[in-house]
């Protein structure tokens, strides 16, 4: 990258995954990411205070491209049913894809999100509160019977982890995984009709 472009955190951000990518979590450091982009190390820790807030940014960046995706789902004004059907499959094939596509950079993101102070939490609890979104309409349309919008989003969320929880990742490959997701996702709808 030319050193005269505008130093921006989306610029720095971009550079530290692709650092992580070429040397993983244990060897990428500042110093390597400030060389990518031509600038000294002193010029992207005037972006991010320390190596530790620069890789929470990179993960909650990596976090958030699931979660503005599924929005999209959220805020259609069609069928809950079928939006909850299709949010949880959005959610499935974008972690798989994840795993599956770059599986270094899935391996780099692991320990980045192991190692995350609140990324993490605030990514689920983003994603919890798209669910409620979605159990909210279903209560209100009169297609889903539910006390607690909020706890039956929790509840469906940990139904489903088997398909969205990274650790389950060297299960999304194996022959059949979409015909458990489907019966999964039928059973959870079954509990949720009025």
């Amino acid at each position: 990258m030319a050193t005269t472009e505008i130093l921006t955190a989306e610029r720095i951000l971009e550079a530290t995954e692709e650092v992580l990518r070429r040397h993983g979590p244990v060897k990428a450091t500042v110093v390597d990411v400030a060389r990518a982009l031509g600038v000294s190390h002193g010029s992207v820790y005037r972006h991010f205070r320390t190596k530790a807030a620069l890789r929470e940014a990179v993960t909650k960046r990596w976090l958030d491209r699931t979660s503005d995706r599924l929005s999209d789902i959220v805020a259609q004004d069609r069928d809950p049913e079928a939006r909850l059907r299709d949010w949880l499959a959005a959610l499935f094939t974008a972690k798989r894809r994840k795993a599956g596509d770059d599986p270094e950079l899935f391996a780099t993101y692991m320990v980045l999100v192991g190692e995350s102070g609140e990324a993490v939490g605030e990514h689920i609890s983003i994603l919890a509160g798209q669910l409620t979104t979605i159990v909210r309409a279903g209560l209100d349309s009169g297609a889903f019977a539910a006390a607690d919008p909020a706890a039956t989003a929790l509840a469906l969320f940990h139904a489903t982890d088997r398909f969205h929880d990274p650790c389950h990742a060297r299960e999304w490959e194996q022959p059949g995984i979409e015909d458990e997701f489907e019966s999964v996702v039928d059973l959870v709808l079954r509990g949720l009709r009025a």
